[in-house]
This record gives structure tokens, C-alpha cells and sequence, in this order.
């Protein structure tokens, strides 16, 4: 059994390839008992869930040791895939609620996942820092970054100042207009050639 992630990352370990084999099946069990996915998008898990989480592997690497805070996570995602890419990576799982956060706590565990902590909470009732923050769709970005501004840590080791890394869709023109100076936005359709991606983005702010 292969996962679409051998189709673009070729050094994945035997492990690794394990762990994103077993990730459909997983989530479609939960599925059926919690709904944390359309029911459409289910069966386009790899593409739209798999692969889409792990185009923030292709736009930056996270060296050992880096803590990374997945904020409205749903079910794990971006967070799980990118724990199994960064195994020596902390990753924090945080949504308002529970049973999405029920779901990602068992994916984790049936994954084998040693480095993710999940947290039902809202984000602004959070402490801690955090090298890097992400999210998939969860709200606008100056309202994110609002929300979440006090869990940045400014102290960056890794390649990329720490910062945010956001996956959106669509045109961003209007949203991303107060950040035109500090935002990167790369088209995701840059890395992998399924006709999804076309619209995805990666939004990368600095802190």
C-alpha cells in the first residue's frame, strides 16, 4: 500500500511511508463516527487533505526541536501529516472543539505519533510560545494573527523567521492587502500538478 506523499517526497523512511499508507483509512473510520470531513472530500482524502497539509513541507523545512501550534486543526490537519513528515517536531493541535479534537487524539495515537499534544481550547485562551503558527482555511488572517499574536515566539533558529504559515485558497487580493510588505504567498500548484491545487496557496507572514 503507497500514499500519494512517496508521489513527491522521495526520502520518506519506511515508517513514515507506513504512517501516510494508513492515514485514509483512519480518517474514514472516524468519519463515519464523528464527521470532521465532508463526506465529498473524504474520498479525495489524499489529494485534499494528505497532500494539501503537506505543501507546507515543500514551501519550508522545521529543524529538530521546533514547536509549531496548528490553530482550528478540525481533526488534525494540517498537523498530523506534518507530524509524520517532522517526527522530532512538536506539534500542538487546537480546536474549540472537542470531538474534532477526540478525532485528532485518536488519528495521532492509531498513527503512532509520539510528538502531538491536542487541546480543546479557543486560540486567545492559549498561553505559551510557539516558533511558528499554522492553519488550513480557519479565519481571516488579520483576525488570526490578532487572535494568536501572543503565542509567537521571537526567537528563531530555523531557516525561515519564525512566523505564520497559513493554507488558503482563492483570490486573497482583499485580505492580504494591510500585509502586502511582510506577506509571501506561493502557489501550491508550483509543487504538485493535481488540478486541485490550482486556487491553493501557501501565505507565509513573519512575526
Amino acid at each position: 500500500m503507497t500514499s500519494i506523499a512517496e508521489k513527491y517526497f522521495l526520502s520518506l523512511s519506511p515508517l513514515q511511508r507506513r504512517q501516510f499508507a494508513i492515514l485514509p483509512g483512519i480518517y474514514r473510520e472516524w468519519n463515519e463516527k464523528i464527521n470532521v470531513v465532508s463526506r465529498k472530500d473524504i474520498d479525495n482524502f489524499e489529494v485534499n487533505h494528505l497532500l494539501h497539509s503537506l505543501a507546507i513541507a515543500r514551501f519550508t523545512r522545521f529543524l529538530p526541536g521546533t514547536s509549531v501550534i496548528d490553530i482550528g486543526t478540525g481533526g488534525g490537519l494540517p498537523g498530523i501529516p506534518l507530524a509524520i513528515f517532522f517526527p522530532e517536531v512538536k506539534f500542538t493541535l487546537v480546536d474549540s472543539i472537542a470531538k474534532k479534537i477526540r478525532v485528532a487524539m485518536a488519528v495521532a495515537a492509531e498513527a503512532g505519533l509520539t510528538n502531538v499534544t491536542a487541546v480543546t481550547a479557543r486560540a486567545e485562551n492559549l498561553s505559551g510560545k510557539y516558533d511558528f503558527i499554522i492553519g488550513r482555511a480557519v479565519t481571516e488572517t488579520e483576525q488570526l494573527i490578532r487572535m494568536t499574536g501572543h503565542l509567537a515566539s521571537r526567537k528563531s533558529f530555523n531557516e525561515r523567521k519564525n512566523g505564520w504559515i497559513l493554507l488558503k485558497g482563492g483570490d486573497l487580493d482583499t485580505e492580504l492587502s494591510p500585509f502586502r510588505r511582510s506577506a509571501e504567498v506561493t502557489d501550491i500548484s508550483n509543487w504538485f500538478e493535481e488540478p486541485w491545487f490550482e486556487t491553493k496557496k501557501v501565505v507565509y507572514l513573519p512575526f
